[in-house]
């Protein structure tokens, strides 16, 4: 099964299988145990969430993120700065139980009970990695595993963006409905079959996952953003890591959970809507954070952001026909709104003195390379 901490893309498909289970690397104890909590204002209340460090365990983290932005899960004390993992499971237990049913029908309360002790199995693994195993036909298509019934229980969505091409018929055939474990399972068949054909088959199948190794695929970005719900809070799987995730005007964006970022109040959404990484921060109410993160500092060289620019216009332009829309107001709304964008760039950024400009112009050009990729997902405008 593909495990948060683990790296099943590092090495082609039969290898994955012969190492179904790669070892995780085991973070110190200390780094486990203690959590920094980033307090931010969320639709008009002080509102908690917890960081991780390099190797928290995100699975817990996402989950728990989810249930404290929707305000379900126990306030904390206000000036909670640190949180332990004790107390994090404690929530989440307490968040569990409060899904009983009201109706107290014999079937019913059995079943839950059953769930309630099938969870309790699976809730250690929160704090090291659960396995999921996708299936490449839908973002909420999942081979159904004990882990799944956390998700279940809390009502959380559990969403993924691997998804194969229907426009390509070849490896629709070949990967067809399988799952991930199941696929590299036919990858290794194929290749010692004796049919010519089969070989071929596996060689494409081979070929998908080798060439979609970010776990994240054009049409899966698609998808993904059709399917969400408009103001749902969910938990989003790639690269064998769990974020929470909210739709928000029509666009996606993922909580911003670095602890790195403890201290940007205005650094809280990433937005998703590039397969390549490319992404811009906003703060909690969706603008522009004009607070440049990690990666920030650096411009990207000019040809790649003409690139990058033409290729977040594709991806609104097929978003919009899968949508029913019609393209070319997406494409005017999207140039009205880097030209508004830039205004309020430069109403908060005035320019420097001229003799500062040599001096200043690395930070500048990596402020312009964020001004023409906001707009793209326009975090203020839409």
């Amino acid at each position: 099964p593909l495990e948060e901490g683990g790296s099943p893309l590092g090495t082609p498909p039969p290898a994955l299988g012969a190492a179904a289970e790669p070892p995780r690397a085991q973070p110190p104890a200390r780094e486990e145990d203690f959590y920094c909590v980033k307090w931010i204002s969320w639709k008009g209340e002080r509102t908690p969430v917890v960081t991780q460090s390099e190797n928290g365990p995100c699975p817990l983290l996402a989950i728990m993120n989810v249930l404290l932005l929707q305000w379900k899960a126990s306030a904390l004390p206000p000036q909670k700065e640190v949180i332990t993992a004790e107390e994090l499971m404690a929530h989440l237990g307490n968040c569990i139980l409060a899904t009983q049913p009201r109706d107290t029908s014999e079937a019913l309360q059995l079943n839950f009970q059953q769930n309630i002790n099938d969870t309790m199995t699976v809730l250690p693994k929160l704090s090291t990695g659960l396995d999921v195993n996708v299936r490449f036909t839908g973002v909420s298509d999942f081979e159904y595993t004990p882990e799944c019934i956390v998700f279940d229980l809390l009502n959380i969505p559990l969403y993924h963006g691997w998804l194969v091409d229907p426009q390509s018929p070849e490896q629709v055939q070949a990967v067809g409905k399988l799952s991930y474990n199941q696929l590299v399972e036919k990858i290794i068949t194929c290749k010692q079959a004796s049919d010519s054909s089969l070989v071929s088959e596996g060689l494409v199948a081979e070929q998908f996952l080798e060439s979609t190794a970010s776990q994240l695929t054009f049409h899966g970005l698609c998808e993904l953003t059709a399917q969400a719900r408009e103001g749902e809070l969910g938990v989003f799987f790639r690269n064998n890591h769990f974020s929470t995730m909210i739709k928000h005007k029509g666009h996606l964006y993922l909580l911003v959970t670095d602890q790195g970022f403890l201290q940007e109040e205005g650094v809280v959404w990433e937005s998703l809507h590039s397969v390549d990484g490319d992404s811009c921060f906003c703060d909690t109410e969706f603008h522009l954070s004009h607070a440049l993160g990690k990666e920030g500092a650096t411009a990207a060289p000019p040809d790649h952001q003409l690139q990058q620019r033409q290729v977040d216009q594709d991806y609104m332009v097929a978003l919009s026909l899968q949508q029913g829309q019609n393209p070319p107001s997406v494409l005017s709304d999207l140039e009205l709104a880097r030209q508004l964008q830039q205004e309020e760039y430069q109403q908060h950024h005035p320019p420097p003195p001229p003799q500062l400009l040599p001096a200043q112009a690395g930070g500048r050009l990596a402020g312009e390379r964020r001004q023409r990729q906001k707009p793209d997902l326009d975090c203020t405008l839409l």
